[in-house]
């Protein structure tokens, strides 16, 4: 697609206030393939001003006329989608197969799923001689993150719209052209002018203005927990509701029933899935120590079928991060059994797909998110060293059992402190909560919990 020069503002492209722009560069080449307006302050103060304007009629809006607007916008999405993919794969580098089944796919699904919620979620319920009602918080600033750029993007506006409220974007600087696409789609799902808003910019600049804008009710952001905890305390200050999606540690725990190679194929893939840049991804494996040599032999041989299969990560910035990452863990005694620091390639931001054997829970590689495909394989004594090296870090945003009985492995997830867990593979859900424990974040997306984090509550007694 062609990149806009402006922001859509008010139900309309309109041009930005300043004359800055942003690079996009395609990860794989290193090429410049558009140039995006870099917002200001007074273009988010615009956006902030039409969203308010037009919350009144959005939230007055009958539930089944705004479930209508997101079928609308689910179909003009997938009218799109090899055109999403093909827009996902040039800024963010996912080879297309992947974009097509997952960050095209995925984002539809999801709003088709508030489309159908808005249409049957009780807005309204009884409690004794009360009427509660649930309704829209008002305006609402999304700021999303590149690594699942349009999923991220529909998980915080579908639901949004479909609770009433109004919504002004701010997508990541380093993929911002399916964001103007999502703008595109809006516009033809017949959504009414200045319920959805999108500014372009850095995040310190208009990242930060939006949040700090004293129109914005909610703050709703997905990264890094360095900036969720900016973000919280900006919003804190001004009693401001915040949903904060942010870092991850998941932990792979593979109980001796477990059938080994099936557990560890799965766990390498959903480490290596979209170069490692998932906040989610299972990058600690944990094996009993009876089964852990051959755990590690089966890993290093999937990992290596990996070479020319995944895409680089999204810039030079986090190439050189996951590397310094990599040269880390070997500093600090970690045995590497497949890739390393070394860049598989002359040109493009790739990493080699690695996996460390001999890591140990203090280590920084088992501590700290790496975003990238690299796997840390720990050995466990007993099911009680396994539970406490899986909860022995800051964060709690999902995992995965393995074991032969499903009993079993269930009776482990429930002692995880983390918000999701998948159970011998468990299938992705889209109705199901999705956010972290501790300090992985605030709030929950997707399905009915997530609409609910746009809705505020009212009672009348009679």
């Amino acid at each position: 697609m062609k990149a806009h020069d402006g922001m859509y503002i008010g139900g309309a492209w309109r041009p930005a206030v300043g004359t800055e722009t942003i690079e996009v560069v395609n990860p794989v080449d290193e090429q410049v393939v558009a140039r995006v307006p870099a917002g200001t302050a007074e273009d988010v103060d615009h956006a902030v001003r039409a969203a308010r304007a037009a919350f009144p009629a959005w939230a007055a809006t009958a539930p089944a006329e705004r479930a209508a607007r997101l079928a609308a916008l689910r179909d003009v999405l997938a009218a799109r989608k090899d055109e999403i993919a093909e827009t996902v794969t040039t800024e963010l580098g996912s080879p297309l197969k992947f974009s097509q089944g997952v960050h095209a796919a995925v984002p539809i699904a999801v709003a088709g799923s508030y489309a159908e919620l808005a249409a049957t979620y009780a807005f309204e319920e009884k409690a004794g001689n009360s009427t509660v009602h649930l309704e829209p918080v008002g305006v609402v600033a999304a700021i999303t993150p590149w690594n699942y750029p349009l999923h991220q993007i529909v998980a915080k506006v579908a639901p949004a719209l479909a609770a009433g409220c109004t919504v002004v974007l701010k997508p990541a600087e380093d993929t911002p052209l399916v964001a103007q696409l999502f703008a595109e789609a809006v516009h033809e799902a017949g959504v009414p002018a200045g319920v959805f808003n999108l500014v372009t910019g850095l995040g310190p600049v208009a990242g930060q203005a939006l949040a700090e804008h004293p129109e914005v009710d909610l703050v709703s952001f997905t990264g890094s927990t360095a900036v969720g905890r900016r973000i919280g305390a900006t919003a804190g200050a001004a009693i401001k509701r915040v949903a904060l999606e942010l870092g991850g540690k998941s932990a792979n725990v593979i109980l001796p029933s477990a059938d080994l190679a099936k557990a560890v194929n799965v766990g390498v893939a959903n480490v290596m899935s979209n170069s490692g840049q998932t906040c989610s991804a299972w990058t600690r494996m944990l094996v009993h120590r009876d089964r852990y040599d051959e755990a590690v032999g089966l890993a290093a041989a999937a990992a290596a079928k990996y070479g020319e299969r995944i895409g680089p990560v999204v810039n030079a910035k986090q190439q050189a991060r996951v590397r310094g990452y990599i040269e880390k863990g070997v500093a600090e005694g970690a045995r590497l059994v497949a890739g390393g620091p070394e860049s598989p390639r002359e040109q493009g931001y790739f990493v080699s797909p690695t996996v460390f054997a001999d890591v140990t829970p203090e280590m920084t590689i088992a501590q700290e998110e790496i975003f990238g495909p690299v796997l840390s394989i720990l050995p466990y004594e007993d099911e009680e060293d396994a539970l406490r090296i899986a909860n022995g870090t800051v964060y709690g945003l999902a995992g995965a059992v393995w074991a032969g009985d499903e009993d079993e492995a269930v009776a482990f997830a429930r002692r995880m402190q983390t918000g999701q867990v998948d159970i011998n593979g468990g299938r992705f859900n889209p109705l199901a909560p999705f956010g972290g424990y501790k300090q992985s974040g605030v709030g929950r997306e997707l399905g009915a919990h997530g609409l609910s984090e746009y809705l505020q509550t009212k009672s009348l007694q009679f």
